[in-house]
């Protein structure tokens, strides 16, 4: 009995100390296992992230960063509504134009010359509603050198720029300041349109048809000496009782101003009229008795070689 207690013993023992050693490799192996984690977590500094953590970090700054971006634009964009609000495209391009001139004061002149249709029906603008402004811009005549035009605005402008014999409405100070330009106001409205405005014939009255019909009359009554008027050959009809050359600037010659008005008919390669065209003859019926007429036909391209030598004077052009 004793003997098999021994021996129970000693396996017992036995059995503990295979155990032990087991337990003693498994907890080694753990041990193992958890020691890189350990040593990576121990390697970080004072103020270090986890990897996950500067993920986390990285996208907070970029969104950070969006929100910045996103505020910027709503601010750049708030400021260009409220500064467009505030400007007024036509009056900069009008005082730009009136401080290359001298001698006049352009605050005044653009004051009275919106006081002649802001605030008012666009299709409701008489011609003398101008007349404040036309007198703050009085212009001297050029007696012998007013060139008056129909149909032909590209060609004669191109021809005044190159040469200074001769002058024409949009190189007074009242043409100038408003040439090519386009405005208008509205019933109970403070402020200048350009766009949305009466187009040429849609209302007889409106406000850039009556400045313009108002200024050439001016023109037209300011004419001296020997005038002369550039007309297009490649019309039907070159002379029209309805433009404002026809039926505003020629019945307001006069002769005791005026004493010749020479037309010069360009024409091209091909004319479509000449000298001998019916519709002259209604202009000479318009004119002031005592006026003489003449009549002389030109190329484009003649004209425009000659323009461009500047050794050549104006009269041998035509």
């Amino acid at each position: 009995m004793v003997a098999r207690v021994r021996a129970r013993g000693l396996s017992i023992n036995r059995l503990q100390s295979a155990s032990t050693a087991h337990c003693q490799q498994t907890c080694s192996g753990s041990a193992e296992l958890l020691t890189p984690t350990m040593q990576s977590v121990e390697s970080l500094q004072p103020g270090d992230v986890p990897h996950r953590g500067k993920r986390r970090t990285r996208r907070l700054w970029v969104y950070l960063g969006l929100a910045v971006v996103l505020l910027l634009c709503i601010t750049v964009a708030v400021l260009m509504v409220t500064l467009r609000k505030g400007t007024n495209p036509l009056r900069e391009t009008f005082i730009s134009r009136c401080e290359l001139l001298q001698g006049y004061n352009c605050q005044d002149l653009w004051a009275k010359f919106q006081q002649a249709y802001v605030g008012q029906d666009p299709c409701k603008i008489p011609w003398e509603a101008y007349d404040p402004f036309i007198a703050a811009a009085t212009f001297e005549p050029a007696c012998n050198r007013m060139m008056f035009w129909s149909k032909t605005k590209d060609v004669v402008h191109d021809f005044t720029d190159k040469r200074e014999c001769f002058v024409t409405m949009e190189d007074t100070v009242l043409g100038s300041l408003l040439d090519d330009l386009t405005w208008c106001g509205k019933e109970g409205s403070s402020e200048t349109f350009t766009s949305n405005c009466p187009g040429w014939t849609e209302c007889e009255n409106n406000p850039v048809r009556s400045f313009w019909s108002r200024a050439s009359s001016v023109f037209a009554d300011k004419a001296c000496g020997d005038v002369s008027a550039m007309l297009n050959g490649s019309l039907v009809t070159p002379f029209s009782p309805t433009s404002i050359f026809g039926g505003i600037e020629v019945k307001r010659l006069n002769s005791t101003r005026v004493k010749s008005l020479k037309v010069i008919l360009v024409t091209q390669e091909i004319a479509v009229s000449n000298c001998t065209n019916a519709s002259f003859q209604d202009l000479q019926k318009e004119l002031d008795e005592g006026i003489k007429y003449d009549c002389t036909e030109v190329t484009e391209s003649h004209l425009q070689e000659c323009s461009s030598d500047p050794e050549k004077p104006c009269g041998p052009c035509w």
